[in-house]
């Protein structure tokens, strides 16, 4: 095997370099595309949980707040409880910093120094240089990270001899706090501060957001949660949390994500399987004589197969050891570019190191090789069957009845079974299977499509020569023609879904909007930094206007009226990222202020109706019709009995992923007495300046004082908003666009390879063309024709395939990964001019193939013979 290898496999790489070449570049951009967005995602991540677990520590047990703070009596019960070895009080709350004129988000946490150390040793303060021995207890000190520092403008190490103050501001005034050394925790922008100063200085006494929890050996975890639960005057609205929750939250927060972009990184290695099958088989059918000699003189069937696997199994192993080195210096360079986020918005702010990985690299080099073994696994089985005395005749193989659309239409029926599948630990893998099983029962059908169609269309060119046998060399060669154009029916096929996916997912977000954005203009309290997907608290959960400067809003000329919100966090389970409670006036019908999916449900006397996003049914149960216990334990408090929330319906949201709750701002304040709101929307009178507006408000909120002081507004007309958060789509949706545009250039760089192959394998037909009087002009248009009739089959099949898989993206995959739904939209125009540019393109080719062979000497090729 070794001998043919280096002298007859060879040959054939030496005289036909550039085919084999595309085989192993489309390998390599599959392999390279997949690996880096791997290498991306898993540094991310990597950061990302290991910022979680240098805040959070390793206790045994977490106590937190269902939403916002708790009593610190919580702790004192806790410290005292027999089970207890240490009990460590932890507040954290998210603030504002100031760094010259701009204003940055700072995450603060105040800590019992004396509790800390065995429990979060990242967090413990380290006193710099300037600051005194006990600077850990002293109020107005604070020790920050190096991001808190960065973002700051401070040097990485303090300057011996000159203080540092930083200015920190949670809802309230700005206040003035030095800072006094460091701590050893990575992530964002932190400060770490004693928990009593904590208290005192923004206005939090008496208050605590976690206690973390070192327990005695050999306690039973679910006994003592429940001793706790049940003892008399336990606060409602606790939670216990295991150590590895918050770290699961992290990975659950982006897993769809990440896993939906592999798979797209993933089509061109789909892709490349496809161009190294029509490499291979025009190469077997090009050697099919060499093959039938090299049987005569004594090589197997099974001796050419495993010749032709073992050639393909080349081609992936180099293809996918330069996509490894390819993948990885791609991560490099967009890890220093970019940061860790590829569009999703799960891991802004993080700026992660390369975590190389070799099980990643043995994985996606696997697949590589993998793709190739398959692309070469039909070829390979032609090589074995071919009938050894009839090929050396040059009389080929007798023609058979191919079965091939039966098993096409097996293909297709599975998939439409595995489409119906649930997803497996919210991961849509049948859906993926399904697509998988689409695309190769289209493309296995090829065979009969063009039978189907140009048998019908043959009799229209019977009276014109060019045009006639360029149609019946595609009917009488439809094998031949189905291999060239796979990889161009693949790559098609994907780009028009992923086409569908976009524009239906951006038609959808676009209506969307227009319904939750109704007023012409938004105030927001900002007292942090906003956050995207990363699931960190908003800066509504701590920054609200009073009723008295709502009021004083609507009073503004200019102004016709007014609408408020206001939101809370909610961690209903400890496992998933925190839900949004949603606050807002409902008088109108939520159909009118909500974008409904269905009927709302009239609501029960004596319960409280809420209305749910479509992530909430999915991963809460919250279906409409139903009660939603978990709402009332939240909500509930002590001594009370708790509300009934009763679900009247389901809206979309495409803002938060984990699920938001609507309820009615007249119930909100009831339940919770609570008449402050984070977002305050204006509608303008008929006439009035939007800028004359805007200048009363931040007028009117500086006269106001530090409550809503100017700096802590944030206006934003509803056209600023809209192109912001369309301009966030695209960005997230960017990543797309390449891998589809690689998809593409690989399908289409296989058929320049196939038509290339072929045309330098027909010289002795143009010479016998040329001996019948064509021209070479002819001989160009017939060749050209061919690639038309080709790839016209080609864009007929990936449109068709293309406009099935959006189906299955847009309907299953799309809601089993992110939980909420989308109506379909095909931009036909879009699709017909990527259609008609692969046609264009594939025709060009051919022509440009058939200008080598033609200018071949034609008396010379006609001889040609063995």
């Amino acid at each position: 095997m070794r001998a043919l290898l280096t002298t007859f496999s060879w040959q054939e790489l030496r005289h036909h370099p550039w085919r084999n070449a595309a085989a192993v570049l489309a390998v390599m951009l599959g392999v390279a595309l997949a690996f880096s967005v791997q290498l991306i995602n898993a540094s991310a991540l990597d950061e990302f949980s290991s910022a979680v677990r240098s805040v959070n520590g390793q206790p045994d047990l977490e106590v937190r707040a269902v939403q916002g703070s708790f009593d610190e009596a919580v702790f004192a019960r806790l410290a005292q409880h027999p089970q207890v070895t240490l009990a460590s009080p932890v507040l954290e709350f998210q603030a504002l910093a100031l760094s010259g004129e701009r204003q940055v988000p700072m995450r603060v946490i105040g800590i019992d120094a004396l509790a800390l150390p065995t429990i979060a040793p990242a967090l413990m303060p380290q006193p710099g240089k300037n600051a005194g021995r006990f600077a850990v207890l002293a109020p107005g000190h604070v020790f920050l990270n190096a991001a808190a520092r960065s973002v700051l403008g401070l040097p990485s190490e303090a300057v011996e001899g000159r203080a540092e103050t930083v200015q920190l501001r949670t809802g309230g005034a700005w206040q003035r706090v030095e800072a006094a050394g460091h701590v050893a925790a990575s992530g964002a922008a932190l400060a770490v501060m004693d928990i009593a100063a904590a208290q005192d200085l923004f206005d939090k006494v008496g208050q605590l957001s976690r206690v973390d929890l070192r327990l005695a050996p050999g306690t039973d975890r679910a006994a003592f949660i429940a001793s706790l639960q049940r003892s008399p005057g336990w606060p409602a609205g606790l939670q216990f949390a295991e150590p590895g929750d918050a770290a699961e939250r992290v990975s659950n927060l982006s897993r769809a994500y990440r896993v939906n972009l592999t798979v797209l990184a993933l089509v061109a290695l789909f892709t490349g399987a496809f161009l190294v099958f029509s490499v291979l088989a025009l190469s077997v059918a090009k050697r099919a004589q060499q093959f039938a000699l090299l049987g005569v003189l004594g090589l197997t069937p099974r001796e050419r197969l495993r010749l032709v696997l073992v050639e393909s199994f080349v081609l992936g192993l180099i293809g996918s050891g330069a996509g490894l080195a390819l993948g990885t210096a791609l991560a490099a360079f967009a890890l220093r570019v970019l940061g860790g986020d590829l569009g999703g918005g799960y891991f802004e702010g993080v700026a992660p190191t390369l975590h190389w990985s070799s099980g990643s690299a043995l994985l996606y080099g696997g697949l590589g090789v993998l793709a190739a073994l398959v692309g070469g696994w039909w070829p390979a089985r032609a090589a074995q069957a071919l009938p050894e005395a009839q090929t050396l005749k040059g009389l080929g193989a007798a023609p058979v009845q191919s079965k091939s659309h039966w098993l096409a239409l097996g293909l297709i029926a599975a998939s439409a079974g595995l489409a119906n599948l649930p997803a497996v630990g919210g991961i849509p893998v049948a859906a993926y299977l399904s697509v998988g099983c689409l695309l190769v029962g289209g493309i296995t059908a090829l065979p009969w499509l063009i039978a189907l169609l140009y048998d019908r269309i043959a009799p229209a060119f019977a009276q014109r020569v060019l045009p006639m046998l360029a149609i019946e060399r595609a009917r009488r060669m439809r094998g031949t023609a189905a291999v060239a154009v796979s990889g161009v029916v693949a790559s098609l096929s994907l780009a028009v879904a992923l086409t569908v996916m976009v524009a239906s997912f951006r038609d959808s977000v676009t209506r969307w909007l227009d319904v939750v954005l109704p007023a012409d203009l938004y105030l927001r309290a900002t007292s942090s930094g906003r956050s995207g997907n990363s699931g960190t608290q908003s800066s509504s959960d701590t920054a609200t206007f009073s009723p008295a400067f709502v009021q004083a809003l609507a009073q503004l000329p200019g102004v016709e009226r007014t609408g408020t919100l206001r939101t809370r966090s909610l961690q209903l389970d400890p496992s998933q990222p925190a839900v949004t409670l949603i606050a807002r006036s409902l008088q109108g019908g939520a159909a009118q202020a909500l974008p409904l999916v269905g009927p709302a449900l009239p609501v029960p006397a004596g319960q409280v109706g809420i209305y749910v996003s479509e992530p909430m049914v999915e991963l809460y149960g919250a279906k409409p019709g139903a009660l939603f216990a978990p709402l009332s334990n939240a909500l509930g408090t002590s001594g009370a009995a708790p509300a009934a929330f009763f679900v009247a319906g389901v809206w979309r949201d495409y803002a938060r992923q984990f699920g938001a709750i609507t309820i009615d701002a007249r119930d909100f304040e009831r339940l919770t007495g609570e008449r402050e709101v984070s977002d305050v929307s204006l509608w303008l009178a008929p006439g009035a300046s939007e800028g004359a507006v805007q200048a009363a408000v931040r007028e009117l909120a500086a006269r106001r004082g530090s409550a809503a002081s100017d700096s802590s507004i944030e206006i934003s007309s509803v056209g600023q908003i809209r192109a912001i958060s369309l301009r966030i789509f695209d960005r997230s949706f960017a990543v797309t666009y390449w891998l589809q545009a690689v998809a593409i250039a690989i399908g289409l760089f296989g058929i320049a390879a196939s038509f290339s192959a072929q045309v330098l394998a027909r010289r002795k037909e143009f010479g016998l063309l040329a001996h019948l009087g064509f021209t070479r002009r002819q001989v160009l248009a017939v060749v050209a024709g061919e690639g038309a009739a080709w790839t016209a089959i080609g864009a007929v099949a990936g449109l068709v395939l293309g406009l099935a898989v959006s189906v299955v993206l847009v309907k299953v995959v799309n809601p089993q990964s992110f939980h909420w739904t989308m109506d379909l939209l095909v931009p036909w125009m879009r699709l017909l001019a990527l259609c008609g540019a692969v046609v264009v393109a594939g025709t060009v080719t051919a022509w440009l193939a058939g200008r080598a062979a033609a200018g071949k000497d034609a008396v010379l090729a006609v001889k040609e013979d063995w």
